[in-house]
């Protein structure tokens, strides 16, 4: 067994991870800001980055933020993971980073330009969007009477549980550079997805669902479907499944 270190360890998808590698018998360290005794902010660095990847054969790097700062967390985790002697770097992306023009995606593609030029063994897994992540926008989007949703875009979301045990398989194999992506098992329209969410949260309010065409480039690829992966539909949960678990309604 390996000594491996998961950053985002204790996240939605890397505390699956992290209990995964575990059941395997590996030696896990979490790294995040507040968890000790590994308590580093990637965009910063420094001695406890530093003394966190000591001896350490694989990094899962799970950590990101969509307020910024992914591509200097990367390039201080690649320096130390190169300085430990690291022999595989595995890390989440997201389906659509190189074809849908939004900020927070292009910062993912960036990172993986950054982990395949970083002189280390890598390994890069694109997903399409968690459950969870979707019911979040939802639920934010249910807090007004009128639910409102971009026209035409449609959505493939997976169950997290599956990514991670995805994420920990392939770090427990050898660098495989860019892997296939890992897809929900249905496309779906968000008017179907919205609908099922009002209906399993059953908030007692009603709740009018409209459809508002958007603009600009990051909308027009979203709505061409540049963050589907609709030949790669290999996930079994579905919404309405993790919705039942969540809110114990059936939907």
């Amino acid at each position: 067994m390996t000594t491996m270190l998961v950053t985002g360890g204790t996240g939605t998808l890397g505390r699956l991870v992290t209990e995964r590698l575990r059941a395997d018998g590996h030696e896990v360290r979490v790294l995040s800001r507040h968890a000790q005794p590994y308590a580093v902010d990637l965009r910063k660095g420094g001695p406890g980055l530093d003394a966190a990847m000591a001896g350490v054969d694989t990094v899962v790097h799970c950590a990101s933020s969509p307020n910024g700062g992914d591509e200097e967390a990367a390039r201080h985790l690649i320096a130390a993971a190169r300085g430990a002697g690291v022999r595989h770097l595995v890390y989440i992306s997201i389906v659509g980073v190189d074809r849908v023009p939004f900020g927070y995606y292009r910062s993912k593609h960036a990172v993986e330009r950054l982990v395949e030029e970083s002189g280390l063994g890598w390994t890069v897994l694109r997903a399409t969007q968690f459950h969870d992540l979707l019911a979040r926008v939802l639920g934010a989007l249910a807090r007004l009477p009128v639910v409102l949703l971009p026209a035409r875009v449609k959505d493939q979301p997976i169950e997290v549980a599956e990514v991670a045990d995805r994420l920990a398989e392939l770090a427990e194999g050898e660098p495989a550079g860019r892997v296939a992506d890992i897809g929900g098992p249905e496309v779906r329209t968000f008017d179907s997805l919205a609908r099922s969410y009002l209906k399993a949260k059953a908030t007692g309010r009603r709740r009018l669902v409209v459809s508002v065409p958007l603009w600009g480039a990051a909308y027009r690829a979203f709505r061409a479907g540049g963050h589907l992966a609709p030949e790669h539909a290999v996930g079994k949960g579905t919404f309405e499944e993790y919705l039942n678990r969540r809110f114990g309604h059936r939907s």
